[in-house]
Formats: C-alpha cells, sequence, structure tokens
C-alpha cells in the first residue's frame, strides 16, 4: 500500500482481493491521506472494506436507459418494456444505485398496489428491475449488490379463465372497425398474443403452407403455426391490397404500424358498445385455447401452438374437456363386463392367472 500524487492530490494505490485498486483521498494534505489509507488498511484487515466505486458513480435513471437500450431493444413487446421503466423511474427518480434498497423498493409496490395494479403487473416490473441489476452486477460492473433479491414477489392469481361465447363474439365483431375485426379473428383462430400480431410480417406468412412465423415470441424464440382456411382466406384478400413500402401484416387504417396502447383503447371502446363485460385482450388467447380444447383438440397441440414452454401452463384448460379422461376410467367398466363373463362360464376369478 502506499499514495502517489497527481495533480496536487493524493491517491491510494493497494492490492484487494486480488485486484490492483487505486483510490483517490480527495485531499492535498499528506497528513490527512495518511490518515485515510491507515483506515482502509483497518477495514481490509477487519473485512470491513467493500470496494463499491462504480456504484456510487452510477444512477438509476442510467441503469433503466442502458437496460433499455442494450437489452429491453432486442426483445419483442419493446413498449411494454419502456412503460415499465416509466413507471419504476417516475417512482424512484434518479438516485445513485447504493440508495435503491429493499425498503424503497417494498414502498414502490405499496404505491403501485394504491394505484390499484395486479400483483402480476407488479411481478412484472421487479422482474425487469431485478434483470437491470443483474447485468449492473455481472456484466457492466456498476454495482456488487441487487437488492431486488432481497424484496420477496407477489402471489398472483393466474385462475382467470375468460373466453368469448359465439355470441359475445357477434357482438364485439359488429362493434369493431374492420382493421380492429382482422385482428380480433386473427388472435381467435392463432392464440397469438398481442405484440405478436403487431409484429407479425408478410415475410412470416406462407400461404402455400397455411403457416405464420412468429420470428421473435415473448420467449426469445421463432414459432411457426398452421392457419385455419379463414385465415388463409382473410390474408390472400389483404395480400391483393396491402402497400409495399409496409412488411407489417395488420397496419392502421391509414396504414401506419399499429401501437399496442391505440390498439387496446380501440379494443375497450369495442367492448363497451358491444357489451362485452369484464374482457381483456389477453384473453382472445384464452378464448382459442378454451374453443381448441373443448373441440377435443389434445393439450400437447395446443401446448404447441400457443408456444407454452411448459405443460403445466397448458393444464390449466384441461377441465374443459373431461370426454378426454373417460378412457381412463373406462377401464372399470371393462373389468366389470370380464368379471361377468367368467361368471356366466362357471369359472370363479382366482382361477384365473392373468400376466404381464
Amino acid at each position: 500500500m502506499g499514495l502517489v500524487k497527481r495533480n496536487n492530490i493524493w491517491w491510494m494505490s493497494f492490492t484487494y482481493e486480488g485486484r490492483q485498486v487505486r483510490r483517490s483521498t480527495e485531499t492535498s494534505d499528506k497528513k490527512l491521506a495518511e490518515a485515510i489509507l491507515s483506515k482502509v488498511k483497518v477495514q481490509i484487515v477487519e473485512g470491513k472494506y467493500f470496494d463499491k466505486p462504480k456504484e456510487e458513480a452510477r444512477t438509476f435513471r442510467e441503469l433503466m436507459d442502458r437496460y433499455l437500450r442494450e437489452h429491453a431493444s432486442r426483445r419483442s413487446g419493446y413498449r411494454r418494456y419502456v412503460n415499465m421503466v416509466t413507471n419504476l423511474t417516475a417512482h424512484f427518480g434518479n438516485p445513485k444505485l447504493e440508495h435503491v434498497t429493499p425498503k424503497t423498493i417494498v414502498a414502490y409496490k405499496n404505491k403501485r398496489y394504491a394505484d390499484g395494479v395486479t400483483p402480476a403487473t407488479i411481478n412484472r416490473e421487479l422482474a425487469l428491475m431485478k434483470k437491470a441489476f443483474n447485468l449492473a452486477c455481472r456484466e457492466w460492473e456498476w454495482t456488487k449488490d441487487n437488492p431486488v433479491c432481497r424484496v420477496s414477489m407477489e402471489r398472483e392469481n393466474n385462475t382467470r379463465d375468460r373466453w368469448l361465447t359465439c355470441e359475445e363474439e357477434r357482438r364485439l365483431l359488429a362493434a369493431s372497425a374492420p382493421w380492429l375485426q382482422e385482428v380480433i379473428v386473427f388472435a381467435i383462430h392463432t392464440g397469438l398474443r398481442c405484440g405478436e400480431i403487431l409484429n407479425l410480417t408478410w415475410a412470416g406468412v406462407d400461404l402455400n403452407r397455411r403457416t405464420a412465423t412468429v420470428f421473435k415470441s415473448k420467449n426469445g424464440e421463432r414459432r411457426t403455426i398452421p392457419l385455419s382456411h379463414t385465415l388463409v382466406q382473410a390474408l390472400q384478400n389483404k395480400a391483393r391490397g396491402r402497400r409495399m413500402d409496409s412488411e407489417l401484416v395488420f397496419t392502421s387504417a391509414a396504414h401506419t404500424p399499429l401501437d399496442a396502447p391505440n390498439l387496446r383503447r380501440s379494443f375497450r371502446l369495442a367492448l363497451k358498445h358491444g357489451q362485452v363485460l369484464d374482457f381483456r385482450f389477453h384473453d382472445l388467447r384464452h378464448t382459442s385455447a378454451t374453443r381448441m380444447v373443448q373441440a377435443g383438440v389434445d393439450l400437447y397441440k395446443v401446448q404447441r401452438i400457443l408456444g407454452h414452454k411448459s405443460p403445466m401452463m397448458t393444464q390449466r384448460y384441461a377441465h374443459h374437456y373431461p370426454e378426454s379422461l373417460r378412457d381412463g376410467v373406462a377401464i372399470f367398466d371393462a373389468g366389470r363386463s370380464f368379471s361377468t363373463k367368467l361368471a356366466q362360464a362357471g369359472i370363479r376369478p382366482e382361477q384365473v392367472s392373468l400376466t404381464c
């Protein structure tokens, strides 16, 4: 350990945890600099010294900006990330990273509950924040601590099971503009998420093979799904009138890219005019899954079409088709029939040897 003078300021130079550390004492007084260095030596010996220079120099807004620029921009649904970051920065402001603590994060959760948002929304925002801090810790070396890891996530209620009836669908479509009708029908027939539909390009549509490809799904994976005859006809008609300066399949009436908030706003108005209550755009995805299962489509196919990572996510729809379980109890009828035949033949069950 030693002191080096640079531009009339004394700097400390020492080895900490196997690496060379150089820190300014922020003083030109050598005796004061020596006292500061002695204090650091004692902290190192007692294990109380923690090297956090970059954490003190970086702020929360810098963290969020870099997260959006280098991470979220490569994900689908970028606008959703921007909205969550806006909510976070509106509450936290621009403190140094070391001042973002579990206590301030819990205060944010309480504030969001007061705003009337759901536990699922709070968890998505905390997950974004946790990911940003992980990047700051592991890759950017801005901080050594992730305070979000010490805050519990909220219990979510994922039991919502709302889908459109045929009558509700008729009223909703009648209350929708033509461009919105196209989006709604496409969502019901494919089960695609809102962002996946809005980002669908003509390059991903193969009318010969009757398929649509999502190049970047919510899970970051490419997914190809079959198209119904209804959708193929609709897309053929749409392709004949498309503008060649746009690669997007679904655009506004002015042939501009559709914005998710504006889409949902128009969707809510259509719900109101069509008198469809307690329904969200994402419930069109539930409608697609529910109708497939009710028609007898096995859960594996439903999982593949919806793009669920785990079959457990698809199991929530199993109760819509109890007939698929009937063969499981049919063995009891088969066993009773076998016993009846034995009795009619005068054979006792213990006289029969069953082998695998």
